[in-house]
């Protein structure tokens, strides 16, 4: 006696009979698809769905144990990468004979796409060169092209700036969030504010008459600048020098400089002071209350700014260099006369 193909599997034997057996027929039927890749289909969805639910569960723990936003996103970016390399090497091992068989198809295929998304390509090799030579992490200040910015997040395909600068002054956050591809890294120069040295150079004008004592001016510049950056000297003075073993940069002075020079209107006097890259603007202003409150106590010293002035040569200028004045015209001779 022998046994049918249902009896011999049982009655829930995939593709033979019960349940699955009827899920199978009508996927065969309206789709055309064989029983073994309709199980294949099965075994792919059920893994991709128990790592993205232990992935989760990760999460969450790590989420209630971390304060730090910062070391919360390196967990999600780190799990999720570790979650695709589980999620690659188990449809790999599901697919991989019928991969087998389609070696040849594939490879045509994969040519194929290599042309059509290109840019796709281009900017997964963008990834792989972020995370590999690292130009930039997450929480650097860079400029990508015309863009700059915080980034925020790097994904396979692009990276993410919360932008600085644009209509807004001083480097400072204009909300906006810009999502620039991978590839750019490759064709657009790259400039990296904080990387290894966060500090930058700084300038202020300081412009005062030409009747005010430079000197003192110069002076209390100087005095407001040293103040402002003997807190932070010690710092840069060693991330500098931790700069200079990876690239070739000499450690000059770092102490802040006036420098003087003349202009139409009055005698420039600038400030160049190391400044934080994301304090420059609250460093400006701490600099110019100071300068200003010097210069209200100061009486030899005053701020030029544009103004229309009518010179006589007769009366104003050096003594020895001055017109002589027309005969009968020299001044207190009428009243002398009168």
């Amino acid at each position: 006696m022998s046994l049918s193909p249902s009896q011999e599997g049982g009655a829930d034997s995939p593709g033979t009979g019960g349940f699955w057996g009827a899920i199978t027929e009508r996927g065969q039927s309206l789709l055309g698809l064989d029983p073994e890749i309709q199980g294949k289909f099965l075994l792919s969805a059920l893994a991709l769905f128990a790592v993205w639910l232990i992935r989760r569960l990760v999460l969450r723990l790590a989420e209630g144990r971390l304060q730090d936003p910062k070391v919360r996103y390196q967990w999600s970016k780190t799990s999720g990468y570790v979650a695709f390399v589980f999620i690659v090497l188990l449809l790999g091992q599901i697919w991989l004979e019928a991969i087998r068989n389609m070696g040849t198809f594939l490879g045509l295929l994969s040519a194929g796409l290599a042309i059509a998304l290109r840019d796709l390509v281009a900017n997964m090799a963008g990834w792989g060169f972020i995370l590999l030579r690292h130009p930039f992490v997450v929480g650097d200040r860079i400029q990508v092209g015309e863009h700059r910015g915080d980034v925020v997040d790097i994904r396979l395909f692009q990276f993410t700036l919360l932008e600085i600068g644009n209509w807004v002054d001083a480097d400072q956050s204009t909300g906006r969030v810009i999502h620039i591809p991978n590839s750019r890294v490759f064709s657009d120069p790259l400039s990296n504010y904080t990387a290894e040295f966060p500090y930058l150079w700084h300038e202020i004008p300081v412009l005062v008459t030409f009747e005010s004592d430079w000197r003192e001016a110069k002076r209390i510049l100087e005095t407001a600048a040293r103040e402002h950056a003997d807190p932070i000297l010690r710092d840069a003075e060693d991330r500098i020098r931790q700069a200079s073993r990876k690239f070739l940069i000499y450690r000059g002075k770092l102490t802040p400089k006036v420098y003087t020079s003349v202009m139409e209107s009055g005698v420039l006097l600038t400030i160049r002071i190391l400044a934080p890259v994301r304090q420059r603007r609250g460093l400006a202003e701490a600099l110019w209350e100071s300068i200003l409150d010097e210069f209200r106590r100061s009486p030899q010293v005053d701020l030029a700014y544009p103004t229309r002035r009518i010179y006589t040569n007769l009366l104003e200028g050096k003594a020895e260099i001055r017109a002589p004045w027309p005969s009968g015209m020299e001044p207190g001779r009428s009243e002398e006369g009168s």
